[in-house]
């Protein structure tokens, strides 16, 4: 009975107490993130609320990137364009470097032995690993496997060069004895060629197939006139790869002495009675009986960069892959403002994983299951740069730790200690009241 009546006593008392208490809301917040404001605002011009939306981003142009799969020159020119050159090149592509929008191509994907153009993905996947004044001593070991014929700058076992001195060689010489004492700091030959295909699948680049990292030619050793506009756009971002494709000569060590090299590039020297084109910033040529001539370059003029890749022209000789360049490039720098792309060098977006995907992957022993797009046309309000084309849809996106610690409403410890006080007074007056009662008793 005693109990009973004390048990009476607390809840009457905790009663009253959350009576007064004001009922907390679930979806309160004192914080109001940014993302809730924008996402619940009216559209309407003429509301109040619609001024305080966040300015929306320059509207992009539609880019149709199927139209890069299709065969023969595409170009979608406006009202004043000029006529796109007729080259003899089995595949190029033009592009503006700055946004990857493609001006013009002609068999962008068409899948062909890229010579020594693909130095350029090799610099691009091993510069950021080795500082420019590290020191190497060659060992005759990485001097071997180079392919008969090859280009070589001079490097010899036991000597030893920095690494800035190497790079000159791989640009200027196209040296593939560089290229393997490089390869061999890198991992070696084999691992090389992995970083590689990685480095090309992370840009978008899904024609190319890496088998020598010298672009020596292979069996089974393609790219595309697409992928190597994609490297040298990639280049263009990197200092140290645009300070060494830009070097027209330097002085290479041997020993106790030097000797001078010239960049092979005719466009970038003016050599061989190629004139130099202005604004030239460089890149990559090469050359192999089984690819032809092939180059990439980019060029700047006011405010606009440009990048052109050329695969095996078929007449004019050995330098008409420098001329047909120039023809694009003058035609760039004029048509940039009258045509429509007609692709984009950015690599194509992934969908976001979605819930029930999460949810199977957690089911799954912890691991992530996704599915990664391989087309290359996306709808416009999809279009956004990530990182490879392979790549699989992301995780869900971390906590916004800085908001999670922001209250959100009444805190439920609130009532709780105030009830637990209500008890603990309704415990006392009934104490109070007891002994009362027995000394009047």
């Amino acid at each position: 009975m005693i109990v009973t009546s004390a048990v009476r006593h607390a809840a009457a008392g905790t009663a009253a107490v959350l009576l007064v208490l004001p009922v907390p809301s679930a979806t309160a917040s004192p914080v109001t993130s940014t993302a809730t404001v924008t996402s619940t605002l009216s559209p309407s011009a003429g509301s109040p609320r619609a001024s305080l939306r966040e300015p929306s981003p320059p509207v992009r142009r539609y880019v149709d990137r199927a139209r890069l799969d299709l065969k023969g020159t595409q170009v979608q020119p406006l009202p004043g364009a000029p006529d796109v050159p007729s080259l003899s090149a089995l595949s190029w592509v033009i592009a503006d470097a700055s946004s990857g929008e493609v001006l013009a191509a002609r068999n962008a994907h068409r899948k062909l032995p890229p010579a020594s153009t693909l130095k350029a993905l090799f610099a691009l996947t091993a510069l950021p690993h080795h500082e420019p004044s590290e020191q190497h001593t060659v060992a005759d070991a990485e001097l071997t496997g180079i392919g008969d014929g090859s280009s070589l700058v001079g490097v010899k076992e036991g000597y030893t060069y920095k690494v800035s001195d190497l790079w000159n060689g791989v640009f200027l010489s196209s040296g593939n004895d560089a290229v393997h004492v490089l390869a061999s700091m890198n991992g070696g030959w084999e691992s090389m060629s992995r970083q590689m295909q990685e480095k090309a699948r992370s840009l978008g680049a899904l024609d190319t197939h890496v088998v020598s990292p010298d672009g020596y030619d292979a069996p089974g050793q393609v790219s595309s006139a697409y992928d190597l506009a994609v490297f040298g756009r990639a280049g263009l971002q990197d200092a140290g790869f645009v300070r060494y494709c830009s070097t027209r000569y330097a002085d290479f060590p041997a020993g106790s002495w030097s000797y001078g090299i010239a960049n092979t590039n005719r466009l970038l020297t003016g050599a061989d009675g190629v004139d130099r084109y202005p604004g030239l910033i460089g890149i990559k040529n090469g050359y192999t009986s089984n690819a032809g001539n092939t180059l990439i370059s980019a060029a700047r003029r006011g405010d606009r960069t440009l990048v052109v890749s050329v695969m095996n022209p078929q007449r004019g000789g050995g330098l008409a892959v420098y001329e047909e360049a120039r023809e694009l490039l003058d035609w760039g720098f004029e048509a940039a403002d009258r045509v429509q792309p007609v692709g984009s060098l950015l690599p194509v977006p992934t969908e976001p994983a979605k819930p029930e995907t999460k949810a199977a992957a957690a089911g799954s022993g912890g691991r992530t299951v996704a599915v990664a797009r391989d087309s290359r046309e996306t709808k416009p309000e999809t279009r956004v740069p990530r990182a490879g084309a392979e790549a699989a849809a992301t995780a869900a996106p971390a906590k916004d730790h800085a908001h999670a610690a922001e209250p959100s409403g009444a805190s439920p410890g609130l009532p709780l200690a105030l009830v637990g006080s209500a008890c603990a007074a309704a415990l006392s007056l009934w104490g109070l009241r007891r002994r009362a009662a027995h000394r009047t008793g």
